[in-house]
């Protein structure tokens, strides 16, 4: 059993008002590189199935892909991916919602029947949540709700226990991008001292550090596109974290009137330059290697789309 490893300065753990977890690699036991070569394949022949040219669906979803990772306008993910899809394809070829709609429901679900969730994962949750702590759902905000709610259900825990999930909907940046800790902490309320964020990524999920919050890094499916290590970070496997939650107390005083939808632009200002900790070229550098790595990792996963086509 890997000894978890207190923050420096933080022998004891924070007062947390909220706890915020990642998704893939954290809760959900699933290589980044396989899942995405699978969503491509699966919804590659399924746009092919009901008639829609997969040459060109695969252009937009490559162009909305990069929009949602580029864009800083303020419009929401939704937005600016089907504004850049609609220019690589005919916007009258299907009824989108629709179809995507029925993707989503049923066959994006099929894609995680030999998932094996981490008991650990469940556990660690539903500890937490029955301690009293507001749990919030940070994972990369690039799918619908239902495509993360299938993906909670792969790792075997309740989406009902999150008083917030990031979706494409609902947000208007991602990770590593301040403006996406920014606009968390300001749909809670909260300070970034207030936050314990729970993930495996340490340019990713640790951004979340740099508007203040505290740490906890999973060890299980650890990513690491820097290299900067673990050193001075609170980390263990997950079934580690699962025992260091069971002993936290309870939340002493719960974030309240969490927002569900998107955050004003006002208020994720407002917390971005409350809690903001690190400097624009620190920022400039981490968004860089994050995007370099999923860009790497989608490679390999779209060419297969590009296949099915």
């Amino acid at each position: 059993m890997t000894e978890p490893i207190p923050t420096a300065g933080a022998d004891a753990p924070r007062a947390y008002r909220a706890i915020f977890f990642d998704l893939d690699g954290t809760l959900l036991p699933m290589e980044l590189e396989e899942f995405l070569s699978t969503y491509f394949k699966s919804i590659a022949s399924f746009v092919a199935a009901h008639e829609v040219d997969p040459q060109a669906f695969s252009a937009g979803l490559k162009a909305g892909i990069g929009a949602m990772a580029a864009h800083d306008d303020g419009r929401t993910n939704h937005e600016a991916y089907w504004e850049a899809f609609f220019q690589k394809v005919d916007r009258t070829a299907a009824d989108w919602d629709a179809l995507l709609g029925e993707f989503y429901d049923v066959d994006f679900g099929k894609i995680g029947e030999g998932v094996q969730p981490n008991p650990a994962a469940a556990r660690a949750v539903e500890a937490l949540a029955q301690k009293g702590y507001p749990l919030v759902l940070a994972t990369m905000p690039m799918f619908p709700r239902r495509a993360v709610e299938w993906r909670l259900t792969w790792a075997g825990v309740d989406p009902r226990l999150f008083a917030r999930i990031t979706t494409y909907e609902n947000s208007t940046s991602v990770k590593p991008k301040p403006a996406y800790c920014a606009e968390n902490l300001a749909a809670c309320g909260l300070a970034g001292a207030d936050v314990l964020m729970v993930g495996n990524n340490t340019v990713e999920d640790q951004a979340f550090a740099g508007l203040g919050t505290d740490m906890y890094l999973v060890t299980d499916h650890l990513l690491d596109p820097a290299g900067t290590g673990l050193e001075g970070v609170r980390h263990g496997t997950m079934e580690d974290f699962a025992a260091w939650a069971e002993a936290l107390p309870a939340c002493a005083n719960p974030a309240v009137g969490i927002e569900l939808g998107v955050v004003s632009p006002a208020a994720r200002e407002a917390a971005l330059a409350a809690n903001s900790r690190v400097a624009d070229h620190e920022v400039a550098r981490a968004v860089e290697v994050s995007g370099a790595f999923n860009a790497g990792a989608a490679a390999s996963a779209h060419g297969a789309l590009a296949k099915e086509a």
